[in-house]
């Protein structure tokens, strides 16, 4: 299956936003000099999406003023509008605007909320839709950073058990962030009549056992309010990151089943220490994540790899050179944490705390562990080996 077309949900007045939203709609708030709208047709784009429905309401002329038909984006944009208060002047719901837009709509499509972004791997979300039985695929963020409310309730077997709009249920663990891939076909359950399309189609479908979920680790942004538009900025700012793993990449790595243990253990890589102040040289904020599970088998302590890390940094300082943070797993293969490579934990981390879009970052590690995990958050990996080296590598990438 492909999908090529997106629905974007964009009939709302955004209350939250106000002033902004007094004069404009919401999707239409500048975030780095320009609208949030056109960053979120941006991410479509790069996910080979040929065209954008997009459903307005309030102020929907303003939208369709700015990008026209799409071809200055190079995408094609049409628009169905529904006002946005009915006769009795209450708001019309999503429900309502994609039934009018029906007859515009592919066989299955993408369905995107108008405030959120997240870093959208169409393929992989397509790919996950395939191999469940459902006729909906709702991406889903696990929240264990509880940075907000949960509303859904997803199994083991990735389908949606419970939904609730007023996140008051116990024991939910996940929230609904749009990026829905629709078969069309459900659009049925929906009355003629004012409606949401939430609150209908998704419990029917948890019901027949037909809503599926992405359940996602990897944080997403919104211009919910001015506050988040602020978070927004500083996510979807341009940032040039390399991240390194350490032993075998950085120094030289341990005898097997041994670990790096103190300062005399650690020997930097020919090349290593260079390469760092290549990438500080050309733009590039360098992090350093790594296993250390020498910590879980009793070989070192936490402060004997604290000491290590800042000596570490202190010769880099001295040669110019500077790591900019440094993430390590201090548990066992055996311990189930997120963090330990092969699972992605600590490159979700290190997003969060410093807002990366890790698609647009680069990983170098040594081990096929590394690329797992840079896999998993579609971050390009590089392996060094015997014939490539640290400064081999940095080197090509500059050239680039």
């Amino acid at each position: 299956m492909k999908i090529t077309q997106a629905v974007i949900l964009a009939g709302g007045q955004g209350s939250r936003l106000k002033p902004f939203t007094n004069n404009s709609p919401k999707p239409m708030v500048p975030v780095n000099g320009k609208p949030f709208l056109e960053h979120l047709i941006g991410l479509l784009k790069e996910n080979g999406i040929q065209e954008v429905i997009i459903l307005t309401g309030y102020l929907g002329e303003r939208i369709e003023k700015y990008f026209g038909n799409g071809s200055k984006f190079g995408i094609k944009i049409k628009y169905s509008y529904t006002p946005f208060l009915d006769e009795k002047g209450e708001e019309n719901n999503s429900g309502l605007r994609l039934k009018n837009a029906q007859g515009l709509l592919d066989d299955f499509f993408l369905l995107l909320y108008c405030d959120n972004y997240w870093p959208l791997n169409l393929k992989k979300l397509i790919d996950y839709f395939n191999l469940h039985s459902s006729d909906v695929l709702v991406t889903v963020y696990s929240n264990l950073d509880n940075s907000t409310k949960n509303n859904m309730f997803v199994d083991n077997q990735s389908y949606v058990n419970e939904y609730d709009s007023g996140r008051t249920t116990k024991n939910l663990n996940g929230v609904d962030i749009g990026f829905f891939i629709i078969n069309k076909e459900v659009l049925g359950l929906l009355p003629k009549s004012n409606s949401q399309f939430e609150a209908v189609v998704l419990p029917n479908l948890i019901q027949k056992r037909k809503l599926s979920a992405y359940l996602t680790n990897q944080k997403y942004y919104s211009i919910g309010d001015l506050k988040r538009v602020k978070i927004m900025a500083q996510f979807l700012s341009p940032k040039k990151i390399v991240f390194l793993d350490r032993d075998g990449v950085i120094n030289k790595k341990a005898p097997k089943a041994d670990y790096i243990k103190n300062w005399e253990e650690f020997k930097f890589l020919p090349g290593s220490i260079k390469a760092i102040k290549l990438l500080n040289e050309n733009g590039y904020k360098v992090f350093v994540i790594s296993n250390q599970p020498g910590i879980a088998r009793w070989k070192m302590q936490k402060r004997d790899l604290e000491n290590i890390h800042k000596k570490m940094n202190k010769k880099l300082n001295e040669n110019g050179a500077k790591i900019e943070d440094i993430y390590y797993c201090p548990h066992g293969w055996d311990e189930g944490c997120l963090c330990r490579k092969p699972k992605p934990g600590l490159l979700i981390q290190a997003s969060k705390e410093h807002f990366i879009d890790l698609r647009k970052t680069i990983f170098i590690g040594d081990d096929i562990r590394d690329k797992e995990a840079g896999d998993a958050v579609d971050c390009k990996t590089i392996l060094v080996s015997d014939k490539r080296n640290l400064f081999t590598i940095v080197s090509s990438l500059i050239d680039k």
